[in-house]
């Protein structure tokens, strides 16, 4: 899954769903202290109780499965208006919004793309960049940020939960 620490999110992932929420984005930071980032949705969005819920029981279970050496300092957070893009599904979700991608490699001499997310794929997503097509592979993908939560002119809406 792109930019996501795929090994805890294994182990949190079944935890956040049976909780009711949707797990987006985890990240590991920091080379002095550890920092776990965790983003979290749900379809009327996200409270900081949820937060606080979520992150109880993230800590617990981490406690338990002993995942992160040392100390670290936990982060639960909705994923806000910048949401990341992580999984296929998530770029399914968003077709037709506007998209920002940045690439691991040099496609026709750019590596940033800023456009319309035409369509989505298992392996690749098609976007739209000044009149200019690009299809991307998520494997390829350092970066992947919704930019509007509107759906732009020539877009096909998917359902948005």
């Amino acid at each position: 899954m792109l930019g996501d620490a795929i090994e805890i999110r294994t182990v949190l992932e079944p935890l956040v769903e049976r909780l009711g929420y949707e797990l987006v984005y985890v990240t590991i930071s920091g080379s002095k202290s550890t920092v776990l980032r965790t983003f979290i949705d749900a379809p009327g969005g996200i409270t900081l109780g949820d937060c606080e819920l979520v992150s109880h029981r993230i800590s617990d279970l981490l406690d338990i499965e002993d995942l992160l050496q040392g100390e670290y300092a936990l982060e639960v957070s909705s994923p806000g208006l910048a949401r990341p893009l992580v999984k296929p599904e998530h770029f399914l979700r968003y077709e037709g919004y506007e998209v920002s991608i940045k690439a691991k490699t040099s496609h026709d001499g750019r590596k940033n793309f800023q456009g319309v997310l035409k369509k989505a794929g298992s392996n690749t997503a098609i976007v739209e960049v000044d009149g200019s097509m690009y299809e991307l592979s998520y494997s390829d993908m350092r970066k992947a940020n919704l930019v509007s939560e509107s759906v732009l002119e020539g877009g096909s809406r998917s359902a948005v939960s």
